[in-house]
């Protein structure tokens, strides 16, 4: 893979300050075939080097879940960018990372009055949902970065994509570049979707099948921390699946039976290492390898907030530490810093 580099330069300036080399130029290997619509397929098990998750694309760097952000992370050298899914009151998926947007739009200064309450998996929320908007009026509003340590300089300047949007998008850089860009889509609540009448997977597969990606060779995975959603998709796709989880106990058996219904898992890297000085890892990385199962940890982020102390501020420490731990996948907020740590490229 190669990154215009005055491109990339350009796009991290106000930022910060790089001076990168590329040194791998694949990270994924094997014959790359011919698939549906001219699109290439691709291995989806990395060789030497884990796969590099643009967590909600580039979002350390630009307002999360918008075709800036999902560009950017590509010229940083992400492999996959993850588009969370929500659906609107018309039925289109679009990304966002909940249904609430609140916090990631301009939503309460142009509809002030549709905000609300709801409660959505057991928990009570106030602010405004997709579901009570059609993609018509998504389309007026602007995204805005929710944290407030991080660059609010393009709050306003970006829409929300469509889940279509998004797979264009990954086709079209993966052609620019030379090497196909995954995809990682996330359905966000999906029981609570089903239960308001706005299933998210038929309008997934729909939009895979449309683009040729619904297939077991396609460079997508499709990610859920619901179990029933991923045993009802099991049995209408074969696109790879990853059971999301952030707590308890992985034995070998339960990691045997996650492999009757999905193709790897995803977990908080403290499931693998805790955040102490004098953690010890976990045996799951090597249970699930055991069971047939890929591990891809998240979320790798940059700043000192989110950082565990034994890291003493180097964020390059956590990467590298997940990678000696041999995981397949790394979710990160900044993929360059990612890319960096599995040594594809250097400053």
């Amino acid at each position: 893979m190669m990154v215009a580099m005055a491109t990339l330069l350009d796009a991290l300036r106000p930022v910060r300050s790089l001076r990168v080399a590329i040194t791998v130029p694949l990270l994924l290997t094997g014959a790359l075939a011919t698939g549906c619509r001219g699109t290439p397929a691709l291995s989806l098990m990395p060789t030497t080097r884990p796969i590099v998750i643009a967590h909600r694309g580039a979002s350390a760097h630009r307002p999360e879940h918008t075709l800036a952000a999902y560009t950017l992370a590509v010229q940083m050298g992400a492999d996959f960018i993850e588009p969370d899914l929500v659906s609107t009151k018309d039925g289109v998926l679009v990304a966002r990372h909940e249904n609430e947007i609140g916090g990631t739009t301009d939503v309460a200064d142009k509809f002030p009055s549709r905000r609300t309450r709801k409660v959505v998996d057991g928990d009570t929320i106030q602010g405004w949902f997709t579901e009570d908007f059609t993609l018509a009026e998504l389309r007026t509003l602007r995204a805005r970065e929710r944290l407030p340590f991080r660059s609010h300089a393009f709050d306003g300047q970006y829409g929300i994509p469509t889940f279509d949007e998004v797979l264009a998008l990954a086709d079209s850089l993966g052609r620019a570049r030379g090497q196909v860009v995954g995809v990682y889509p996330e359905t966000k609540h999906p029981t609570y979707h089903r239960a308001i009448g706005l299933p998210l997977e038929p309008a997934l597969l729909a939009s895979l099948t449309a683009r040729g990606l619904n297939r077991a060779n396609a460079p997508v995975f499709i990610q859920s921390f619901e179990l029933a959603n991923l045993k009802v998709l099991r049995g209408q796709t074969s696109v790879r699946l990853i059971y999301l989880l952030d707590r308890g106990a992985l034995t070998p058996e339960r990691l045997r039976e996650i492999a009757t219904f999905a193709n790897g898992i995803g977990v908080n890297t403290r499931m693998l290492v805790g955040a102490d000085s004098s953690a010890v890892p976990t045996t799951v990385v090597r249970d699930a390898h055991a069971a047939g199962l890929l591990v891809h940890v998240w979320t790798l982020r940059p700043e000192p907030a989110f950082l565990p102390k034994r890291y003493r501020g180097d964020a390059l420490a956590e990467v590298r530490e997940m990678i000696a731990l041999g995981v397949d996948g790394i979710f990160g907020d900044d993929p360059f810093l990612v890319a960096e740590g599995t040594g594809r490229i250097r400053r």
